[in-house]
């Protein structure tokens, strides 16, 4: 690891710490050279699948895109950011063992509707009502009804 103020090559690792999530190593480093000390995190490089659209493209997944549409579905609601993180991460998780190269859209937007669910029925109400094209409000009151009944 390069050292962030004289850019030498040569750090050691003084002390190591997985994070309170569990998927990162932190790593607290001192430079050989200059003695000042940084910290750098380890995270493992996921593969996650292409996502493939409606209209047929093809994309890299984007977890800024999954997150600014689940906290615009959370707009409002009394729900952590913790909460939030930790839904991103499961679909994340559940992309990254999927084992496919591909993934279509609509397999990622039920993943997001299941956590949205658990999360906040009004968020998931919201963000159901874009994914699906709801066209009137018949359909609002059929998800509504689906959700009371669960």
């Amino acid at each position: 690891m390069r050292c962030p103020f004289c850019t030498a090559n040569d750090t050691k690792v003084i002390d190591s710490r997985l994070t309170n999530e569990g998927d990162q190593v932190k790593r607290r480093r001192e430079c050989v050279s200059c003695k000042e000390r940084f910290t750098t995190f380890e995270v493992a490089a996921l593969t996650l699948p292409r996502i493939v659209k409606r209209d047929g493209t093809r994309e890299q997944f984007q977890e800024d895109k999954l997150r600014a549409g689940m906290i615009r579905a959370l707009e409002k609601r009394s729900v952590d950011s913790e909460r939030i993180e930790a839904s991103i991460s499961q679909i994340k998780k559940q992309l990254a063992s999927c084992g496919e190269r591909e993934l279509a859209a609509n397999v990622l937007g039920e993943m997001v509707m299941t956590e949205l669910k658990t999360l906040d029925h009004v968020a998931f109400v919201r963000f159901a009502s874009v994914y699906r094209s709801f066209q009137d409000v018949s359909d609002f009151t059929e998800m509504i009804k689906s959700l009371q009944k669960q």
